[in-house]
């Protein structure tokens, strides 16, 4: 294929095609035609020419004629007036042996004939083309017999193939009236498919389009980030690996059996994420949780761009949606708050304990070392038994150094905390980063509820949280639950049902609220199998989060060893 051809577009490569086989099969049909009609025009002369052969052959006069002495006196005349008649070229009565009694160049009468006259001598007739005098002809040959049936001559009436030909092109006008009609009616429809071609392909070549889908399939399959394709009639038309996989949409979610797109309201997908796709609205940097997962969505307007092949105006052909799989970014930010949280709070009280140095120091000085000594033991002693009361009580490290922050922290911020934690949650297989996920994102929501840094109007004159953690007893099937309890004396939570929600937040505007703790609490929750409830507290007052996460039924030789549930827990206050 030359280097010109090659830039030829699929419409232009196949309205050249197209006109090609149109004007080739015209072509044919045009032959077809005309040897068609041909053989209608000989068939024709040859049924004619049987008729007038035949009927002069039955003629009386023609076997009486025959029987007298000078038979051209009385045939010629009526040979030219059938010729006349019938519009046949010749008509010649011969004897058997050949001699012309008639023929319409009289100087051919007495000679013989020039032509097959065996069968008709046998009493049979035929219709033969042969070359006479007058040409090649199409003639009919019928043998005159007498009463007895013996022949007594022989008839031939033909008509000459120039006259065949003119009367063929009567009808050549037709014939190739039609073929062109035929030709100009497929260049104009194969012109007007290759225009619907030529925008719909935006005027590339074969070549083109194959490397751009090579690309395209190696773009959509590397990418790290989930892309979706939805048409303007909110269908999904396209849906890459990572995608698929962040989704948990089937492995060809764009197509079902009849190969239509699917529509998205018919997707397994979260409520908040379905509206989006299916509402087209414009999205950046949003946040949606499933139920394992914390993604990233952006969603923009695709706009077609005019070109030189398509010059009209930009059509919308719908969204473009962009996934981020943000769940692994998210838990170690809650984590790295967690640690930012302790770090806040040992850098504070190294101020505090700085300033107590300074104080033990100056009593030093002034000559009073019983008062300095009784003032830093009292410090001391409050400080390890905050420490000792956490850090002993819970087992799980993770937890541990969790609440230790979080004591910390609802200290600096004057809020109360009680933590109370079952020794025998140390044996259960709660992940260490749902621990921090759920209890830290509870404990944050509590003490900002009733912390003082709230507005004055919910403000609480007595803050307090408490935290209890225990194991459930074992039910008739054998499995125990983790139960997370944590409440507090807060103005409490105005809308339960939607707490749990992305985006759902009591914070006022400008306090950093996002919506996204409790969210990812109930998703960690879901995850683990468990549930979350939020009911009032004592009197009213206040909001209690209850969680349950159902552990495995331990086995026989664990169940031996474990714990009694009514071991007496331990608890500290902050």
């Amino acid at each position: 294929m030359t280097a010109w051809v090659r830039r030829w577009s699929i419409a232009t490569r196949l309205f050249v095609l197209q006109v090609a086989f149109i004007a080739v099969l015209t072509a044919a049909a045009t032959i077809w035609l005309w040897n068609d009609a041909r053989a209608d025009v000989e068939a024709d002369a040859a049924a004619k020419t049987m008729v007038v052969a035949t009927s002069i052959a039955d003629n009386p006069f023609v076997v009486d004629a025959l029987a007298e002495a000078d038979p051209t006196a009385e045939l010629q005349p009526y040979a030219v007036a059938v010729m006349d008649d019938t519009a046949t070229d010749f008509v010649t009565i011969m004897n058997p042996d050949r001699t012309r009694y008639t023929h319409p160049d009289t100087s051919q009468i007495g000679l013989p004939f020039r032509g097959t006259i065996e069968p008709a001598l046998r009493g049979e007739s035929f219709t033969e083309t042969y070359t006479g005098t007058l040409g090649p002809s199409v003639r009919s040959t019928v043998p005159i017999e007498d009463a007895s049936g013996e022949v007594v001559g022989i008839v031939s009436a033909g008509v000459t193939v120039s006259n065949l030909s003119a009367a063929l092109g009567a009808r050549l006008p037709i014939v190739f009236g039609a073929a062109i009609v035929t030709l100009l009616l497929g260049a104009l429809a194969a012109w007007l498919l290759s225009r619907y071609l030529r925008r719909v392909t935006w005027g590339r070549g074969p070549e083109e389009m194959s490397r751009m889908f090579a690309y395209y399939e190696g773009v959509l399959h590397s990418v790290r980030e989930g892309l979706l394709l939805v048409d303007t009639q909110g269908r999904l038309v396209l849906a890459n690996d990572q995608a698929t996989e962040l989704l948990g949409l089937p492995r060809h979610p764009s197509s079902d059996v009849s190969g239509d797109p699917v529509a998205i309201v018919d997707l397994d997908l979260p409520a908040s994420l379905r509206d989006l796709l299916a509402g087209g609205a414009v999205a950046v940097d949003e946040v949606h949780l499933t139920d394992d997962r914390v993604l990233v969505v952006n969603q923009a307007v695709a706009v077609s761009t005019p070109t030189a092949v398509n010059p009209g105006p930009a059509r919308i052909l719908g969204t473009v949606t962009t996934v981020r799989d943000h769940t692994e970014l998210e838990q170690l930010t809650g984590e790295l708050a967690s640690m930012r949280t302790l770090s806040d709070a040992l850098r504070s009280q190294t101020h505090e304990f700085a300033n107590r140095l300074h104080t033990i120091v100056a009593l030093i000085e002034l000559g009073r070392p019983e008062q300095a000594l009784a003032f830093a033991a009292e410090e001391l002693d409050s400080r390890q038994e905050l420490a000792d009361d956490v850090m002993g009580a819970v087992e799980e490290p993770v937890l541990a150094a969790l609440l230790f922050g979080k004591s910390a922290q609802a200290s600096e911020r004057g809020v109360v905390l009680a933590v109370s934690v079952d020794p025998a949650v140390a044996s259960t297989d709660v992940p260490p980063a749902e621990w921090v996920t759920i209890v830290g994102n509870l404990i944050d929501n509590a003490i900002d509820a009733v912390a003082a840094t709230m507005e004055p109007s919910v403000a609480v004159a007595d803050p307090e949280v408490r935290v209890a953690i225990d194991v459930t007893p074992a039910g008739a099937a054998g499995a125990s639950a983790v139960r997370i309890r944590v409440s507090d004396n807060g103005p409490g939570v105005p809308d339960p049902e939607r707490v749990f929600q992305r985006g759902f937040s009591t914070k006022p505007h400008g306090e950093g609220g996002r919506g996204l703790g409790l969210a990812l609490v109930g998703q960690s929750v879901r995850r683990l199998g468990g549930t979350v409830t939020v009911t009032p507290g004592d009197d009213g007052v206040g909001a209690v989060f209850t969680v349950l996460l159902p552990q495995p039924a331990p086995s026989a030789s664990a169940a031996a060893s474990a714990p009694s549930p009514d071991a007496a827990s331990s608890g500290s206050r902050a």
